[in-house]
């Protein structure tokens, strides 16, 4: 059984309402959709979510990059007699070794197409990726995230957040006066609920140390990513110099990065999403890496993720029991419509089973992806 066709799918679904944080606002997903087929007639389907500051991919470099180094790695690919627990390891070992030394990380673009190739060996195989990824639990909690805007916006969210039952929530941060937004979200979720805050690097150091002196008083979890991606010394003379632990998310997109932030002591947790660390492989290994080191775990997710990669978070979340905190599978939450026939979408309290059915355990609906393409891409 070979793989010997694939589309590549451009997507541009639109969001029920726009999306805010310190380095970008968005009203679609922006993301790519890679399908692979087999000779025998069996497809499996990957997603990547390209941002450019995060990895430095654009939806149109990786649509390039899918279709001028990562296909012609995996098409042809020979898929008889493969183990299925040992798939993951099989198609990273397929896949171009990844250069991570100039200014672009193909992460999103290899995320997806590793998912798709994993999805079509295990459906072939009628199996599920609970094969490859145990679960250790059978549901997973989410978080509710609130964007960063003007404060009658912050509390409407809020209390929106609060009616769906959540017990942790996010809220994006990257002002200084944004210290009353702390206060009101923490005012309407109750002293119970966990309340963290996501700065996406907006702070200077100084900025971030008095931001979050201030703060404090309003039990907050922690802070994501404070300060820009840069020298990990720096985060860590900021982690020093407060109480609020620290989550590193932009700071650690590859392995090489997770091992330096361990190595200076410069953070608290990790902030690990699938599309942003390369796919399912490398995020696995810098959970083990992070795990190893003492450093907590926040599984979380891109801005615009169809059920694709919700289902696959999902997977993920289900096999690496205690993760401090999980985001996604927000579907039709934020987009206008998903891409799967199954509701992936986490129910009230962000509550949400593990998937079963072969392979991601969702059927994508191909009709819904050309209908939201803004670039289709036939190989051959």
């Amino acid at each position: 059984m070979r793989i010997v066709s694939a589309i590549v799918y451009g997507m541009d679904i639109p969001f029920v309402e726009t999306f805010r944080h310190s380095l970008a606002a968005r009203d679609h997903s922006d993301s790519v959709v890679v399908k692979v087929t087999t000779d025998t007639g069996i497809s499996g389907f990957g997603e990547g979510v390209p941002r450019a500051y995060v990895t430095g991919e654009t939806k149109e470099k990786s649509l390039e990059h899918i279709q001028a180094v990562l296909l012609p790695a995996i098409l042809n690919a020979d898929l008889d007699g493969t183990d299925v627990h040992h798939a993951l390891a099989f198609v990273h070992g397929i896949l171009p070794c990844e250069d991570v030394s100039g200014e672009v990380v193909w992460h999103a673009s290899r995320c997806a197409v590793e998912l798709a190739v994993t999805d079509c060996l295990l459906r072939a195989n009628k199996v599920s990726f609970a094969a490859v990824l145990p679960p250790k639990i059978q549901e997973i909690t989410y978080s509710g995230v609130i964007s960063a805007g003007r404060t009658p916006q912050v509390e409407k969210l809020a209390r929106r957040l609060k009616a769906i039952g959540f017990q942790h929530v996010k809220l994006k941060v990257g002002r200084p006066e944004d210290e009353e937004q702390v206060g009101l979200v923490r005012a309407i979720m109750g002293p119970s609920v966990s309340l963290r805050l996501d700065a996406n690097g907006a702070f200077a150091k100084d900025a971030a140390i008095r931001f979050l002196s201030a703060v404090a008083r309003y039990n907050v979890d922690c802070i994501e990513q404070p300060i820009p991606r840069g020298d990990p010394s720096e985060l860590a003379v900021l982690r020093s110099s407060v109480s609020v632990p620290v989550m590193a998310d932009e700071s650690v997109v590859t392995i090489r990065d997770a091992e330096e932030l361990i190595a200076m002591n410069a953070c608290d947790l990790f902030n690990l999403r699938i599309s942003k660390c390369g796919g399912l492989h490398n995020t696995l290994a810098m959970a083990e890496r992070a795990a190893a080191a003492g450093i907590g775990i926040q599984l979380g997710c891109q801005v615009g993720e169809t059920a694709i990669l919700s289902a696959a978070g999902r997977h993920v979340a289900a096999h690496l029991n205690g993760l401090r905190f999980v985001e996604g599978s927000y579907g039709t939450h934020m987009l206008v419509e998903d891409v799967a026939e199954e509701n992936v979408t986490f129910g009230h309290g962000g509550m949400a089973p593990v998937l079963a059915g072969p392979g991601l355990g969702i059927t994508v609906r191909e009709e819904i992806l050309a209908k939201h393409a803004t670039a289709i891409i036939s190989v051959p």
